[in-house]
């Protein structure tokens, strides 16, 4: 049903949806106008001890002034993790070093790359509130969607 929520989404505005047959495995683009592929990505717990996010960025323009990350951390933290992200700087991938709040972060990239982070599912809980992020400066108000964790 996510699937399917997120076709039908992502057609009406026009962003292509990625399914993945390995549902350890996921996939998510950032293109140069501000947009994830997908505003809700989901994982099974009982079926992934780990899950590999590969972020692509679709666009052209390059990381200095177009990068784009991906960052987990639970949704009442998302503010507050991309403003100390602003503070970390480009040479952290915008991302606070040694903070408790980001569950999960690739590095930064610009256009016509990819980057992936694989993340343990063992801290995540299935009535958790997971929101991701880019947290490069401005990025995350409108860069974001929901993790949902499922048994």
């Amino acid at each position: 049903m996510t699937k399917l929520r997120n076709f039908l989404f992502m057609g009406l505005f026009g962003a292509a949806s990625v399914v993945n047959a390995d549902e350890c495995a996921l996939e998510i683009e950032g293109n140069d106008q501000l947009q994830f592929s997908l505003s809700e990505l989901s994982v099974s717990k009982s079926q992934c001890e780990n899950v590999t996010l590969t972020l692509k960025h679709v666009g052209q323009l390059p990381a200095q002034s177009m990068g784009h990350n991906w960052v987990l951390t639970e949704t009442a933290n998302k503010d507050d993790v991309a403003t100390a992200g602003i503070d970390a700087g480009l040479e952290n991938n915008y991302v606070p070093q040694n903070d408790d709040r980001v569950l999960a972060a690739t590095t930064v990239i610009g256009g016509g790359e990819e980057t992936s982070v694989t993340f343990s599912t063992a801290a995540l809980t299935t009535d958790g509130d997971y929101s991701y992020i880019c947290s490069f400066p401005g990025h995350s108000a409108i860069m974001a969607g929901k993790l949902i964790v499922t048994e």
